[in-house]
């Protein structure tokens, strides 16, 4: 009897073991498994607007760029998936949604044509460590220069970038100044002083898919 009672305490044992095993088993499998897991921040789910500025009471006019273009680039974390991410925007794809049909092409050859290197923007997106901050080094008319802009990650994967550039950071004042003379009278205000205001606000939107 007192072989069949040590007999069955061996078993116990030996089946508990197993069964801890199995478990922790499954545990690392599934760890294994979330470290594995990449996000993926792709052009065709990225989306660039700004807003500009007229009249003294300084009126938004919104807009965006069609079209952003960059490879592919994934990470472990959102953060590590946009960081060195270079891209560039072609001048082209600008787009007012203007009802008159002539506000587009007045940005396009009294803005940017004015500029030197007027078919695209460029630029690389460095993230801050431990910051809600990333840094576009962005290039303009022949000029980069370090635009620091807000991030927030939401849900882990919707990620909305904002900032406000000054044009005269990107030597882009007389471009500014064409451009006002040729809207000259739609940029008065009730005060009849036409102005075109040097910042401009940008924003820039993703999702980030899995991998």
């Amino acid at each position: 009897m007192k072989k069949l009672s040590i007999l069955l305490i061996v078993l116990v044992l030996g089946f508990t073991a197993c069964k801890n095993e199995k478990k922790e088993s499954n545990t690392d499998t599934n760890v294994e498994a979330t470290s594995s897991e990449k996000f993926i921040i792709k052009p065709e789910a990225t989306s660039v607007t700004w807003t500009a500025y007229k009249t003294t009471d300084k009126i938004g006019v919104g807009g965006e760029f069609t079209t952003i273009n960059f490879e592919e680039q994934s990470g472990s974390t959102a953060q590590e998936a946009l960081n060195t991410l270079s891209f560039s925007i072609p001048i082209s794809s600008l787009f007012t949604n203007d009802p008159t049909n002539t506000r587009d092409g007045k940005i396009k050859t009294s803005f940017f044509g004015e500029m030197l290197d007027t078919d695209l923007l460029k630029g690389t997106i460095t993230y801050e460590d431990a910051s809600d901050i990333v840094v576009v080094a962005l290039t303009m008319n022949g000029v980069t220069h370090n635009l620091p802009m807000d991030i927030i990650i939401t849900d882990e994967r919707r990620v909305s970038i904002t900032g406000t550039m000054n044009l005269a950071d990107w030597n882009a004042l007389d471009a500014l100044a064409a451009l006002n003379k040729v809207c000259f009278d739609l940029h008065k205000g009730p005060d009849g002083v036409s102005k075109t205001w040097e910042d401009v606000a940008i924003e820039v939107n993703t999702f980030l898919r899995k991998s």
